[in-house]
């Protein structure tokens, strides 16, 4: 198959560097912005095409070793091949480019990435998949083959001792799931587990997580941060920015199983925290229970906002990758808050909503990226608007 020398230039949406060749868009995964590289270019089914890097002719000076052995064929991680301060800046770009692309802001105010005080090690969760022989692993990068692990830099070790006890004993299992606790001995491990010889303790409907001395129950199908330090940052940086008073109402949409509620409950006279998913209601009666100032409401946000009756001073919103329902952006015009904090994993569906609420009477203050996953293109941030 021939080869081609290019430059990329520039990221796309997902992190993934893109060069032109012959009037055509090409992703190169493995490659960084900036050097040159060789490479073949195949195209899918559908036309899409993409160049597998044969040869790096000009390395970038942001180009390091990765420490996996699987990186390159192992779908979970995409950058391990940048260097970490890099890493940061490009997340941060990636943020810029979507808020001023998608959204339309004209020079968005975009602070410096925030570091993960840990490189690696950093997920409190895990799903493996399981073959036919029992190997436990990840799917390789562009197909749906398995991928059989022994470890995963990424994870907790308490992860990877359970990744160890288990390798090649799953045969019969089609995923297992791992969660830990970061700082405690808890430990969730599913589905229950009935292989002899096995010494892992499983089947556990919940583990425990603390972020700041505080315990937080997570039951299996609830959604918790997977790196719980910058989870604590992440609090930090909302009560920094909202700077509540003490005799405010906080509406914490999308509050899950109410982490931010019971974080922020010192700080607010009230909060009222709402969610949709049965699972992570009863963790947050459970977890919100001891705070008098906080209550929580089951039901979807754009059905449950208008209905509170007392005006709010600040919102945080917290919704999953697909971004708010329309009718959340048309309650909160209704609502009026004096501050919302947005709270995002997804950079294209955030400029999105933000194209709206900046058209409704409100102005971004500041977009804040915090690197929740190190070694991957995924950007988490959080962005404050004020009404003007």
């Amino acid at each position: 198959m021939p080869t081609h020398i290019l430059t990329p230039g520039v990221l796309s949406p997902d992190g993934e560097t893109i060069a032109a060749l012959n009037g055509d868009t090409i992703s190169l995964p493995l490659a960084i912005p900036g050097e040159t590289v060789e490479v073949e270019v195949h195209a899918d089914r559908r036309g899409v095409k993409t160049g597998v890097v044969t040869r790096v002719v000009h390395p970038s000076p942001h180009r390091t070793e990765p420490p996996c052995p699987h990186f390159g064929e192992c779908g979970g991680c995409q950058w391990q091949h940048i260097s970490y301060t890099h890493q940061l800046e490009m997340k941060r770009h990636i943020l810029k480019r979507q808020l001023e692309e998608v959204g339309g802001l004209d020079s968005p105010r975009v602070a410096p990435a925030i570091p993960s005080p840990s490189e690696l090690g950093y997920r409190n969760h895990a799903r493996f998949s399981v073959n036919r022989q029992g190997r436990l692993g990840f799917t390789r990068t562009g197909t749906r083959r398995h991928l059989a692990i022994d470890r995963c830099l990424l994870m907790h070790e308490r992860i990877n001792a359970v990744l160890a006890e288990l390798q090649g004993k799953g045969k019969g299992l089609r995923q297992v799931a791992v969660r830990c606790g970061a700082d405690n001995d808890s430990l969730l491990v599913q589905p229950r587990l009935d292989i002899p010889g096995v010494n892992v303790e499983s089947g556990q409907p919940a583990y425990t997580e603390s972020l700041f001395g505080y315990p937080f129950r997570v039951s299996s199908p609830s959604f918790f941060q997977v790196n719980a330090p910058q989870a604590e940052r992440m609090t930090a940086e909302l009560r920094d920015h909202l700077s509540p008073t003490g005799d405010e109402l906080l509406i914490d949409a999308y509050g899950g199983v109410g982490t931010f509620a019971v974080l922020l409950s010192p700080y607010y006279r009230e909060i009222v925290s709402l969610e949709e998913s049965p699972s992570a209601i009863e963790d947050a009666l459970v977890n919100c229970g001891p705070f008098s100032n906080v209550t929580v409401i089951k039901g979807k946000t754009e059905d449950v906002l208008l209905e509170i009756d007392a005006r709010p001073d600040a919102v945080i919103l917290d919704p999953p990758r697909t971004g708010c329902h329309p009718k959340v952006l048309d309650a909160l015009a209704s609502v009026a808050p004096r501050k919302i904090a947005y709270v995002s994993c997804a950079p294209n569906t955030l400029a999105r909503d933000l194209a709206v609420l900046t058209s409704r009477s409100y102005s971004l203050i500041e977009a804040v990226p915090i690197d929740m996953f190190p070694q991957t293109h995924h950007v988490e941030s959080i962005s404050i608007l004020e009404r003007t």
